[in-house]
């Protein structure tokens, strides 16, 4: 599978998966980085996670241009699809299942894509941490991250912003190992060589995520607050 990336704003990426000249975009939150990226590739479907405009700020755009593209999205996206999703919906393209999860909690309808062992959770977690809840819906964004921690360890994660350094550095008042000084390497030089920290995995989370690691909802709340 040929997943790429396309820088958007300050720090979000646009998650791109392709075959051939088809191309997939993932929260495709500007429309003018996407066009430089289309130049000589075809838009075939735009996958949405959730309703911010960082989101999905480019999707009417790139459709006036890309008139076929078939827009997948929550009901919170509604207005935009062409398709609503719901959780557990599975759907194949380009020869690959594709499986929704609800991962609520940053928004009250943020959905995620699993394709195949990638899992693209827009705002749900970012490496070493978890999206704002501005439900207030803890419960929901703990659940949400419990759905993600018990996938296949070997998945890949791909969040929508390069937050990882911050995040790493936060997570150290929680987790006082060494591990986290290395990740915070590791990602300083893969963002040196103008590449993305990401994707993360599962298997990676379970060691530098705090919220990974919470017992119950209680504990997921104060880890939020030291964070913060």
């Amino acid at each position: 599978m040929k997943i790429n990336f396309i820088r958007a704003f300050e720090d979000n990426y646009i998650w791109t998966i392709e075959k051939g000249e088809d191309v997939i975009l993932i929260d495709p939150g500007e429309a003018r980085p996407c066009f430089k990226y289309l130049k000589d590739k075809n838009l075939y479907a735009i996958f949405l996670t959730h309703k911010h405009m960082d989101h999905v700020g480019g999707v009417k755009e790139l459709k006036e241009k890309f008139k076929e593209a078939i827009v997948y999205g929550p009901s919170e996206t509604e207005n935009l699809n062409d398709k609503t999703l719901k959780d557990e919906d599975e759907f194949e393209i380009f020869g690959y299942k594709i499986k929704v999860l609800k991962t609520n909690g940053h928004t009250e309808e943020h959905i995620s894509y699993l394709v195949e062992n990638n899992l693209f959770c827009g705002d749900t977690i970012f490496s070493s941490g978890c999206g704002r809840v501005f439900t207030g819906d803890y419960q929901s964004s703990f659940e949400s991250v419990q759905k993600i921690k018990n996938l296949d360890k070997n998945t890949l994660i791909y969040p929508a912003h390069e937050y990882t350094i911050d995040c790493l550095k936060s997570s150290k008042r929680i987790i006082k190992d060494k591990i986290m000084d290395d990740a915070i390497i590791e990602a300083k030089e893969k963002i040196s060589k103008g590449l993305p920290s990401l994707p993360t995995s599962v298997e990676k989370e379970l060691l530098i995520n705090p919220f990974f690691m919470a017992k119950d909802l209680d504990e997921f709340k104060e880890f939020i607050k030291i964070k913060n």
